[in-house]
């Protein structure tokens, strides 16, 4: 338990206003492809505008690639990394949120390595190959507070021919380079900024409840716990708090720094890999009262529950059973606590289909779960959360 290997080679910008700062970095490159989502949040917020104008001061000339969908695909990404060749880009700029920062990171993969990306992926239908070259160098701007992309080296694609979402990544696709700036996620919608925190907040409690955690990395996680708790609700009630803002976006990168994610992962891959309209938070939130309540009932993790249970204000806890109270209290807080499967065309019908997909897709591990998960464990998970 005192040995551990720990490694996060990305320099990180951390704080409100440091995007002003990228310039003064030095940068991988001198030709840049930014890779956007295919909306217009980025365009009229003025974030693309001051990201070019940055890379601009450090004499570094873009192209624009802006066609990333919330749910990236393996299309998505072969089209950025030809627009990337074609032009000549020695790097990539991931600007927006997990999407943008994840197809960034696959596109600076398959720009440099030959054939193609699902070749290399590890999935149902991945041909597991071996990379030939390192990726790209990879610079991240986050917009938002919930994925922990700009820390780690994993990119979520979608395969849309076998609606296969799963996680893809090898060590060489850390961001060589990250900005995190809060002020950069005022505009993010109040639901948009619940569904994101609540991302990172199971990325936390899965790595608590997380089989193979280990103390060190568990500090990241409960301190992650604690400043969601104390926060998120204040940045979703109002966007404009500068002070909630930036709690909730440290929250983000510390659960960055340490994600162990268990099963629950791969159900909601699962899920939007057949429903890909659905955010990955949002399926999350849908079936956490669920998946923590069954492992609570089966009281196979309690001590490592209270943990969570009193880093959120839960002083005196003494079961499991406290920290799923105290997590129905923060997504109600959040206003999140009724989102319906439903009306993402999921029925109850469709749920069958879930348990084997969420085997064979890459999201979390199955055998660091407090208990194992039966067939039947998973699909009463999704039952008992189908609205």
């Amino acid at each position: 338990m005192n040995n551990f290997t720990y490694f996060i080679p990305t320099r990180i910008l951390f704080g409100a206003g440091q995007l002003a700062h990228l310039h003064e970095q030095q940068l991988p490159g001198k030709k840049a492809l930014i890779v956007i989502s295919s909306g217009r949040s980025m365009k009229d917020g003025g974030y693309l505008s001051r990201v070019e104008e940055q890379l601009d001061l450090a004499g570094v000339g873009s192209v624009l690639f802006d066609q990333i969908k919330p749910n990236p695909t393996l299309k998505n990404v072969m089209d950025g990394a030809a627009m990337a060749k074609e032009n000549g880009c020695d790097f990539v700029v991931g600007l927006g949120g997990g999407s943008s920062m994840d197809a960034a990171k696959a596109i600076a993969f398959a720009a440099i390595n030959p054939g193609y990306l699902w070749e290399y992926s590890f999935s149902m239908t991945g041909g597991k190959k071996t990379p030939v070259n390192a990726p790209l160098p990879i610079v991240a701007v986050t917009t938002t507070a919930g994925t922990g992309s700009e820390v780690d080296p994993w990119a979520v694609i979608t395969k849309e021919e076998t609606e296969e979402k799963s996680g893809f990544g090898f060590e060489s696709m850390y961001p060589a380079l990250s900005i995190v700036d809060s002020d950069l996620m005022m505009t993010v919608p109040p639901i948009l900024t619940a569904y994101q925190g609540m991302d990172a907040f199971f990325h936390a409690s899965e790595s608590v409840i997380n089989t193979k955690n280990h103390p060190m990395g568990e500090m990241f996680a409960l301190k992650t716990i604690e400043l969601l708790a104390a926060c998120l609700p204040g940045a979703v009630k109002d966007g404009s708090d500068k002070e909630a803002r930036a709690h909730v976006a440290l929250a983000n990168t510390l659960a960055g720094y340490y994600m162990l994610c268990t099963s629950a992962h791969s159900m909601e891959h699962a899920m939007s890999g057949f429903y890909p309209n659905l955010p990955h938070g949002a399926g999350l939130i849908m079936i956490a009262h669920a998946y923590y309540q069954h492992f609570a009932d089966l009281h196979v993790c309690d001590g490592q529950m209270i943990k969570m249970a009193k880093a959120m204000g839960v002083e005196n806890a003494v079961s499991g059973q406290e920290f799923v109270d105290a997590l129905d209290k923060l997504l109600a807080d959040c206003n999140v606590e009724a989102l319906k499967m439903s009306e993402y065309g999921i029925t109850p019908e469709s749920l069958k289909k879930f348990p084997e997909r969420a085997r064979k897709v890459l999201g979390g591990d199955f055998s660091a779960d407090p208990a194992v998960l039966t067939d039947n464990d998973i699909l009463s998970i999704y039952q008992k959360s189908f609205r």
